[in-house]
């Protein structure tokens, strides 16, 4: 008896360690496959999208993580709705978090990542000392300053931009962040 649970213990352990059920995504995507199998295209191409909207959720909490924490006193409110109309603006994610200050003050911090409208931005923000605007660096990252607004590239694919009435409060939420990481935002 004993002998038949030692043996038998290897093969339940390995059971425990694999999933229990697929993900959401998973079971979306093979459900399109399914419904390809059988001739079902239009069913087929409403799972992709599913699938594709719930990746794009995955990506876009990934993307928001990378959002600074309010420093001490401050507020901070993530807005959950800042990803809504990025497809019509050519694909992409986006995250955005506004933050109070003690003094009444409010800054922004959005980022738009693998979308169009951050390929033609970064012309603006690599040329900016050209076109008149003043530069600042934070860490290894160049920054774009003009009045209320701190605008840079990360890795030539995330669009960072602060709004805020004080340079150097953008400044130091840009600070907060961690710019190598996000360089390495994959979702």
């Amino acid at each position: 008896m004993i002998r038949t649970f030692l043996f038998a213990l290897p093969a339940s352990l390995a059971l425990l360690a694999a999933p229990a059920a697929a993900d959401e995504i998973t079971d979306t995507l093979q459900s399109a496959i399914e419904a390809y199998e059988q001739g079902d295209v239009q069913y087929a191409l409403e799972e992709l999208d599913y699938a594709r909207s719930k990746l794009n959720e995955l990506k876009t909490d990934a993307l928001s993580a990378f959002l600074p924490e309010a420093p001490e006193g401050w507020t901070r409110e993530i807005d959950t709705e800042a990803n809504a109309g990025m497809a019509m603006m050519g694909g992409g994610v986006a995250a955005e978090a506004s933050y109070g200050t003690p003094e009444g003050d409010y800054y922004t911090v959005q980022m738009f990542a693998d979308n169009p409208m951050v390929a033609s931005m970064s012309a603006m923000i690599m040329n900016a000392g050209a076109m008149g605007l003043k530069t600042e660096r934070i860490g290894r990252q160049k920054f774009a300053v003009q009045d209320d607004q701190t605008m840079g590239l990360i890795a030539n694919r995330i669009l960072l931009q602060v709004d805020g009435p004080d340079a150097e409060t953008r400044k130091r939420l840009l600070e907060a962040m961690d710019f190598d990481a996000m360089a390495n935002f994959g979702g």
